[in-house]
């Protein structure tokens, strides 16, 4: 796959992709999600757009392969996208271990049993890692589930605060965010790759070359477009995880938790650069911006909560902009 970088036609596809995510996160993409924001409750919002990634992803996927000809190189690189992903889903969790440092901890793992018999659910292992401050929950039917905490951030949170970012993690092992987002993050690569073997395919065919470069130009276009829905999905999915550590706490704690991880970054914004290199950053709770424990006010809250984000940031990212996960962790009914 790496020779694909290499290969002028995959590098200019990959330029014209990115224009188009950039256009239209900054104009349709807002627009669209501002008219749509509050009409339909958390749960329904991702039914609806899983339903619209999904039947996109079919239909181009069915159009490719129906209407320009069987290649056996297309269910080839379709195996193979899926042998990799589903390679680095079992062997991801031995890698994170070995890479963070992970060490099962007593008191922690007291603190995660007690938070998932609220939210009525099995616990997973508890895990510290070394890192910036910072929770993930990973694993699979081979390893079994991990919650990790790194130690700074044990450090930096009260006992409340440190419960609501493990009933968030705990969000993501009981909603099956993990595999969920594994089979959505698949759709985009392999519509994009189809396109890209189409448009290669082209130059081969003297008969229907033309028809073919067509097709595999839109399908190269429309994976960049079913990327931003998957991001989108995966914004709603931590949405989904803020709800949990709200249920296992209570909102002000998982407000202020949110704001210490986030002033942090801000104030050390050094301690950005292993998070925004992390082959594993859209695992983190905090995924954009030795721990200090500064009091959090409702004065800094509510100023994060009207801070103004860039709409481009936004629908790039796998995670909501904190002012919108604040703003929503206030809107929660708990009952």
């Amino acid at each position: 796959m790496m020779l694909y970088f290499f290969d002028p036609i995959y590098m200019m596809l990959a330029m014209v992709g990115y224009l188009v995510m950039l256009l239209l996160a900054s104009t349709i993409a807002p627009k669209v999600a501002s008219r749509v924001s509050g009409k339909f409750s958390l749960f329904t919002s991702m039914v609806l757009l899983a339903a619209m990634i999904l039947s996109i992803s079919a239909a181009i996927i069915y159009l490719i392969l129906a209407y320009s000809g069987v290649y056996i190189s297309f269910y080839g690189l379709i195996i193979f996208l899926l042998a990799i992903n589903l390679l680095m889903y079992l062997f991801s969790p031995y890698i994170i271990n070995l890479s963070y440092g992970a060490e099962r901890d007593e008191r922690l793992q007291m603190v995660v049993n007690s938070v998932a018999r609220r939210l009525n659910m099995r616990p997973p292992k508890a895990v510290i890692v070394r890192a910036p401050p910072n929770a993930f929950a990973y694993g699979n039917f081979l390893t079994g589930k991990y919650v990790a905490v790194s130690e700074s951030l044990m450090r930096m949170l009260s006992q409340e605060e440190l419960e609501a970012v493990i009933g968030h993690e705990l969000g993501h092992h009981k909603h099956k965010d993990n595999a969920v987002m594994l089979l959505f993050g698949l759709l985009p690569s392999v519509i994009f790759y189809l396109g890209y073997a189409l448009i290669h395919s082209s130059f081969r065919d003297d008969r229907r070359g033309a028809q073919l470069a067509i097709i595999g130009i839109a399908a190269v276009l429309i994976s960049f477009i079913v990327q931003i829905l998957v991001l989108a999905f995966s914004r709603l999915r931590e949405y989904y995880a803020d709800f949990e550590g709200v249920r296992a706490t209570n909102k002000d704690a998982m407000q202020r938790s949110l704001a210490k991880i986030h002033l942090f970054y801000h104030r050390y914004p050094d301690y950005l650069a292993p998070i925004q290199d992390s082959k594993f950053r859209t695992l983190f709770i905090y995924a954009f911006t030795n721990a200090v424990a500064e009091p959090i006010t409702r004065a800094d809250i509510e100023a994060l909560k009207n801070m103004k984000i860039s709409p481009i940031q936004e629908f790039l990212s796998t995670h909501p902009p904190l002012p919108k996960r604040l703003r929503f962790i206030e809107s929660i009914r708990v009952f």
